[in-house]
């Protein structure tokens, strides 16, 4: 009988790649190379290999298994606060309203409006629905007799790495696990 990984388009094996101390450089999204872009970092000497999939790739002149899992010889060090985004502001947010806790048709709201002076800053944008965005329109939500569930705040990348925990891709190889979740309390 074949091996589950044996019978997997090159494509779809991924690698995970680990920093040098073998932590997920990111948890959500996920840290994956293609494994033509771990294959040549493996060859130009700048990551270990850790777990391999059964499925091989072949040269002229060479056979190798494709990398599952890889670490980073040089140790990257992450930024104390991660960028601006929609998606990181999502993130911080858990993917659900500030108002009223729906996890669908997400955007985002200034809590002071930009035309009462507000920014656009990790202090001043929340994630809403866009009913509650609506519904607030160009008020404060004191104005709008509405209540902010948490109140913006800026994150650090450790705060969004801990919330992407709480949203694991669709797809895990059964080779990652063990480095994804180190951390993770065993069950008896």
């Amino acid at each position: 009988m074949y091996h589950p990984d044996l019978i997997r388009h090159p494509d779809s094996c991924p690698a995970l790649v680990l920093n040098a101390d073998y932590t997920p450089l990111s948890y959500y999204p996920l840290s994956l190379w293609p494994w033509q872009t771990a294959i040549k970092a493996m060859f130009l000497e700048r990551v270990n290999v850790v777990e391999n999939y059964e499925r091989e790739v072949h040269s002229a002149s060479l056979t190798m298994k494709i990398p599952s899992v890889i670490a980073l010889k040089q140790y990257v060090r992450p930024s104390e606060y991660p960028a601006f985004t929609r998606f990181n502001l999502f993130l911080r947010d858990h993917f659900t309203c500030q108002y009223c806790g729906r996890p669908d048709d997400l955007t985002f709201d200034h809590v002071v409006p930009r035309r009462l002076g507000g920014k656009t800053t990790w202090q001043n944008v929340a994630t809403a629905c866009a009913p509650c965005n609506l519904k607030k329109g160009g008020r404060t939500p004191k104005q709008a007799n509405m209540r902010l569930t948490v109140p913006p705040h800026r994150p650090t990348t450790w705060q969004l790495q801990q919330h992407g925990k709480q949203f694991p891709p669709n797809y895990l190889h059964e080779s990652w696990r063990d480095w994804l979740y180190w951390d993770v309390e065993l069950e008896e």
